[in-house]
């Protein structure tokens, strides 16, 4: 072979042996681990499988159609050939085999079935966000319509009459894209935004529990949704929240036929852009009125409540897959006579992505064990949820959008190529800090849970008794503990609390992971070794040396 041929066959950015991992469940040891700990053997033997096709799905086949359908997003019909309205959302054919896997993953069906909800009742979130983390690995927009479908199943399931029930549920947990609803939040207003109170779309009753609801709802994403939930103001505009009430809205009447509201425009977004946001005017839509009028936003949190839950988990496996991209790329990666990895530099900035990750799983996990717990009666468990669940969306989702763009600098100029799924990660996460209650609403929500709830007294608790049983090491974050909440017993009165809050409540989300890492800490948990020690000496100081083999402790990943 000539000099030219060999040359050209050995210029490559990657070894030809390269082989990224073919199951995002089988190579993940942190998640892996986890798992196993946490479910039941009868949970375990049930999912294990599900989630080993939702992981080989993930990594080997749903990249291809994430990128075309993020490159051919929905297009509004809004006329057919004669002329009248019918305002249609088409899609490409890549977005219903996205949907397909979902509803194969059981992430619905194992939490909704009612054999199937009644055999892991005590862990229902915990077996369906499990498929959906390894789902939301290669997929960042329809994640959203999927959070939208398990909130309008929660309402449904709390809310709803027997006979809504019996007919919607199944269309939840169908294991049939065919048969399969969608869910729907139509709660944003131009006059408003996170301001709920300041809603005006008006609901006037008819007969029954029905009503006709009038006006523009300004953010409706999964606008093609067939189960929506709306909220709409039966009192005054004076009595901001307490003047709305909650409606099921559904696109088909009753007695068939469209039912009235027109789609302005679909969003032209920066990411998610899979899925269809629009702008939805309401003409005396038919809604059938849920719980008492006045209860709406109460009854509506719920929903709320669990999507800033789905925000967490999708950061998580943005983070996670943005991690583990440019990880494999620099194990591989040769670059001034050694593979990337072998870098101080480079080693060290995964050690510190390896470490940010933990406490970004860890402590989203913990969160949905919570909802658990409270799900099934754990006042205590309750009481923590109610603290922790804007505490995780806030902070995971502002940690991975750092992740994502650190690891796209890892990869140098590959990273910020289109045919890559960097880019999209980008974008689809930039999201992720605004949607369900952007950062300052979570401080604001934070601030009233521990007026509240007993959130912060469980928390506290939680954290000593972790922080007791690593001894000597974690002395110096007993005492910042103490000395955060005499900080926050003085917090003072007024608009001002609200500055201070949220540098006592970011101090706050630090110990806390940190006092995860050491609960969860065992023999078979390398990783975690390596990120207790990492975080140990970054918030005691001094800062120890990290090396190649911390590194790969860290990010726990085998391809």
């Amino acid at each position: 072979m000539d000099t030219i041929s060999r040359n050209h066959i050995e210029n490559r950015v990657l070894p030809a042996d390269f082989s990224p991992s073919q199951n995002f469940y089988e190579s993940d040891r942190l998640a892996a681990h986890y798992w196993k700990k946490y479910f039941s053997p009868q949970l375990s033997e049930y999912l294990t499988p599900k989630l080993q096709w939702t992981g080989a799905q993930a990594a080997q086949v749903m990249d291809a159609l994430s990128l075309a359908a993020d490159k051919h997003p929905p297009v509004l019909k809004r006329r057919n050939f004669y002329g009248e309205d019918i305002f249609e959302i088409e899609f490409h054919p890549a977005y219903w085999q996205l949907m397909d896997i979902a509803v194969r993953s059981d992430m619905f069906r194992v939490k909704w079935h009612p054999k199937l909800r009644a055999a892991f009742q005590k862990e229902r979130h915990l077996a369906g966000f499990a498929p959906y983390f390894l789902y939301s690995m290669a997929e960042g927009g329809i994640p959203c319509p999927l959070c939208m479908t398990d909130g309008a199943a929660r309402l449904i399931d709390r809310f709803c009459e027997e006979e809504d029930k019996q007919r919607l549920l199944p269309h939840i947990y169908t294991d049939k894209l065919a048969d399969f609803y969608t869910g729907a939040m139509f709660l944003t207003e131009k006059s408003g935004g996170s301001d709920v109170g300041a809603n005006l779309v008006k609901a006037a009753p008819e007969k029954n529990n029905y009503y006709r609801l009038n006006g523009e709802k300004w953010f409706c994403s999964n606008a093609n949704a067939q189960v929506i939930f709306a909220l709409a103001r039966t009192g005054t505009l004076a009595e901001g929240t307490r003047g709305l009430s909650l409606f099921l809205v559904e696109p088909t009447l009753p007695g068939g036929g469209r039912n009235p509201m027109e789609v302005v425009r679909l969003k032209d977004k920066l990411g998610v852009r899979s899925m269809a946001s629009a702008e939805i005017i309401m003409h005396n839509t038919l809604a059938k009125r849920i719980g008492k009028e006045g209860e709406g936003f109460k009854l509506m949190a719920e929903m709320v409540n669990l999507s800033r839950l789905y925000n967490a988990v999708a950061a998580t496996a943005f983070a996670r897959r943005a991690l583990v991209e440019a990880y494999q790329f620099a194990c591989h990666r040769s670059t001034f006579g050694k593979r990337l990895i072998e870098h101080p530099l480079a080693y060290d900035k995964f050690v510190e992505l390896g470490a940010r990750y933990q406490a970004v799983f860890y402590i989203t996990w913990r969160a949905i064990r919570a909802l658990d717990g409270a799900d099934n009666g754990n006042e205590s468990e309750a009481h923590l949820a109610r603290l922790l669940i804007p505490m995780v969306k806030r902070y995971t989702a502002l940690e991975a959008v750092y992740i994502i763009r650190e690891s796209m600098e890892m990869m140098g100029g590959i990273g910020y190529i289109e045919d890559g799924v960097m880019p999209k990660l980008m974008r689809d996460a930039l999201v992720l800090p605004i949607w369900e209650g952007a950062g300052n609403i979570m401080i604001l929500d934070m601030l009233r849970a521990t007026a509240k709830s007993k959130g912060l007294e469980v928390m506290v608790k939680e954290m000593s008794a972790a922080f007791r049983q690593e001894g000597e090491a974690a002395l110096p974050f007993l005492h910042q503990l103490d000395e955060l909440l005499k900080e926050m017993k003085e917090l003072p009165e007024g608009d001002e609390n609200q500055l201070v809050a949220k540098h006592l409540f970011e101090r706050l989300t630090q110990l806390y992971t940190l006092s995860l890492l050491i609960e969860e800490q065992s023999e078979a948990t390398p990783w975690l070794a390596a990120c207790w020690n990492y975080r140990h000496h970054t918030l005691a100081k001094p800062v120890a040396m990290p090396s190649v083999h911390d590194a790969h402790r860290l990010v726990a990943w085998d391809f």
